[in-house]
């Protein structure tokens, strides 16, 4: 179907547009051909480097960094999305003091690189590594979240909040049972996509010494009597970043399906009237 913005390609450019696919799945196919060539070459593969992933001592060692960071990507998540929420609610006040403040806390800490918030907290306040990662991570996050909540309460459609003010709700009543539901569906995916980010930034706690997966992938390299096995560690550690990271998205899926399937947010059929039906005052309609 033709539109003003897009016309429905013809024969000769569908052919053109499968030529662009294969050779760029061509080039794709040939760049990992060659990556697993250098693999290969350079003995990323040999029996002694992988063999020492299967001594318990450094499958407790990886065990216990995972566990690690999920701890600090536990705490910064539920931190950042409670800090998110305080901060927006100060920008969406009507006292101008509270607005300002949360203004001008959003946007530094939103500035601010999270590895400098991080050292800070760790070298110039002396705060444990623990606490001091899951602190920076919420100060990111939570000012990232705050523009997320503030964005999707103001793109409720205007006139839900004027219907629920003229039906005498108060603003709170407004923000919890009408404008917040609504934009929660809108801002599921910023929402996911940013605790991404936090889980991935967890990694940053090894420059604090922090003991999290990333820390203990680089204590087995760095330590083995052979040649630095860095690849493989990569290897090991990478598709299990990433797998988490998925893990997270099919969340947000999974919820989201939810959401929509949910009768509070459903349309409710009404019923056809029948002859019967009785008009206001109790009398039947004429026949």
């Amino acid at each position: 179907m033709t539109t003003a913005l897009y016309d429905v390609p013809g024969p000769r450019t569908r052919q053109r547009h499968r030529l662009y696919g294969l050779g760029g799945s061509l080039v794709i196919l040939a760049l990992i051909a060659w990556i697993i060539y250098l693999l290969f070459a350079t003995g990323q593969f040999v029996a002694a480097k992988w063999t020492p992933f299967t001594y318990t001592g450094i499958q407790d060692l990886l065990l216990l960094g995972l566990g690690n960071t999920l701890k600090a990507f536990g705490f910064a998540a539920v931190f950042s999305v409670a800090l998110g929420a305080v901060l927006a609610t100060g920008r969406l006040s009507e006292h101008r003091i509270a607005r300002w403040v949360s203004t001008v806390l959003v946007e530094f800490f939103r500035a601010m690189p999270v590895l400098v918030m991080i050292f800070f907290i760790y070298v110039a306040l002396k705060v444990e590594p623990l606490p001091a990662l899951v602190a920076g991570l919420t100060l990111y996050n939570g000012s990232v979240l705050a523009e997320v909540f503030r964005t999707g309460v103001n793109s409720v459609d205007r006139g839900q909040r004027e219907a629920a003010y003229a039906l005498g709700m108060r603003k709170t009543q407004v923000m919890t049972h009408v404008l917040v539901p609504q934009a929660v569906r809108a801002m599921l995916p910023a929402i996911i996509s940013q605790l991404v980010v936090a889980l991935k930034d967890t990694s940053l706690g090894f420059l604090i010494t922090y003991e999290e997966f990333l820390h203990a992938g680089k204590l087995i390299a760095s330590n083995l009597d052979y040649d630095l096995p860095f690849i493989p560690v990569v290897m090991i550690i990478s598709p299990i970043y990433i797998g988490m990271c998925m893990l997270l998205s099919w969340l947000a899926n999974w919820v989201s399906k939810r959401q929509r399937r949910n009768p509070k947010v459903e349309a409710v059929a009404v019923a056809p009237p029948e002859p019967g039906t009785l008009l206001p005052g109790g009398h039947r309609p004429p026949g």
